[in-house]
């Protein structure tokens, strides 16, 4: 396994080092070298004397095209051809090098010194046909290092076996915008190697593995499927920076390992049946810039530990069941452009958080804030009070694990300090079907 995960880095760090003039297939930089995908120049004129993939490859794209592929024909699998392209792509995969068909990349291997078929761009093609699948094609392009094909027409289950000892460089796998059905792929657990993992908006259903919060991810999107469970407890295991799980059914409260998960940079929970107080914990997500739970059950107070969160830009907890004062700590956060607290039960604004409300970064509507605009009626608000609300230790709510002495008083603020503005946030693309060119 250690020879595999090695001959993995080199050939991620040769593909870094001899593409680097050229327009990126996709492009994940973290602790990882950059993934790019084109052929070798000096290759080129040999190209047109061998062939540029092996048999088998040959055999897995003549059965999903349905016709002669650089002259090789085997009988083909009707059901699975390639029959609608209204990009006219396929007719433009001609002649005996795939290597310059649209839509693939080649490389070549570091452990045999060959030109090998290592990526599959189909971004935006709407590939259909009658049961359009990915088994028998993406298990059989054994030297992939790259796969793509948002917005297209694939159905049935992912290949189960794609494991690492199959497809050894499998680096990125995206598959959104599909047709996709049935439980979650897990066979994508089995290829160690990924660092991108996209399953969006398909029809995938019931509970996610707890081991996918195990793998050595980059970047892991799971929004607008039908999953349904209580988060795993061990979500706070991925080493990912960009997290998005909005558009679900997952339920319970979320898991207090969420603060082990330093690296985590984005992570959308919204729109999902989330329930329960939100943990201390969220606040050691010292890297976070983006937090969202809005759409949910969640209810409590905010927890104090948010005023950790010294680099969030935006965070928003709508739509849910918060209530108590508004922590003038958290309103006083250096970075925040938009904080967004409408739809609850809040009671209380401090004079950083009206400093806020005014310059329309704050939005506290529908509340139950006396003397402010837009608020929930009396007999709403009294209603919701009627019932005797707790959390789970509640002391927990008031400490700062980034504070000297862990606990202060909720009108405490920070010293306010001059910032560079945060980045644009990313992830929100991703609650967009189409939207296949991130800007990671």
């Amino acid at each position: 396994m250690a020879d595999s995960d090695e001959e993995a880095d080199t050939f991620q760090e040769q593909l870094g080092k001899e593409l680097v003039d050229s327009p990126p297939v996709a492009w994940v930089s973290h602790d990882y070298s950059s993934q790019w995908i084109i052929v070798d120049p000096d290759e080129e004129a040999d190209m047109a004397q061998k062939p540029s993939v092996g048999g088998t490859e040959r055999e897995a794209l003549e059965i999903i095209i349905g016709g002669g592929v650089g002259g090789y024909s085997p009988a083909p699998s009707p059901e699975r051809r390639i029959t609608g392209d209204p990009m006219h792509i396929t007719k433009k995969w001609k002649g005996k090098d795939v290597c310059h068909y649209p839509g693939f990349k080649c490389a070549t291997l570091p452990d045999q010194k060959v030109t090998a078929l290592a990526a599959a761009d189909f971004n935006g093609y709407g590939f259909s046909g009658k049961d359009l699948q990915l088994t028998d094609f993406l298990d059989k392009l054994f030297d992939l290092c790259i796969y793509h094909a948002n917005s297209n027409n694939l159905t049935g289950q992912v290949p189960m076996d794609i494991s690492t000892s199959r497809i050894r460089y499998l680096f990125e796998l995206d598959i959104s915008n599909n047709k996709h059905s049935g439980g979650f792929p897990s066979s994508v657990l089995q290829a160690t190697n990924l660092t991108f993992l996209d399953i969006r908006y398909n029809y995938f259903s019931g509970p996610v593995p707890a081991e996918v919060f195990n793998l050595d991810l980059d970047v892991l999107f799971l929004n607008n499927n039908q999953f349904s469970q209580h988060l795993p407890k061990n979500l706070g295991s991925t080493p990912a920076l960009y997290l998005t799980l909005a558009n679900n059914k997952f339920s319970g409260p979320i898991p207090r390992s969420v603060g082990n998960a330093r690296n985590l940079l984005e992570v959308l929970f919204l729109n999902n049946e989330l329930e329960g107080c939100l943990p201390y914990e969220i606040g050691k997500l010292k890297k976070a810039v983006v937090f969202d739970v809005g759409g949910n059950k969640l209810t409590g107070p905010i927890p104090h530990s948010f005023a950790c969160l010294e680099k969030m830009d935006r965070l928003n907890l709508a739509v849910n069941e918060f209530y108590g004062p508004v922590p003038e700590m958290v309103c006083d956060l250096p970075r925040l452009t938009n904080l967004s607290l409408s739809h609850n039960y809040f009671t209380q604004v401090g004079p950083q958080c009206m400093k806020l409300i005014k310059k329309k970064t704050l939005d506290v509507r529908m509340n139950c804030i006396r003397g402010l605009p837009g608020q929930r009626s009396a007999a709403d608000c009294a209603a919701f009070f009627s019932k005797h609300r707790t959390c789970p230790n509640e002391r927990s709510l008031t400490y700062i694990p980034c504070r000297k002495g862990g606990y202060s008083s909720s009108s405490m603020t920070s010293d306010q300090q001059s910032v560079a503005p945060a980045a644009a946030p990313i992830t929100y693309d991703a609650l967009k079907p189409h939207k296949h060119k991130l800007r990671f």
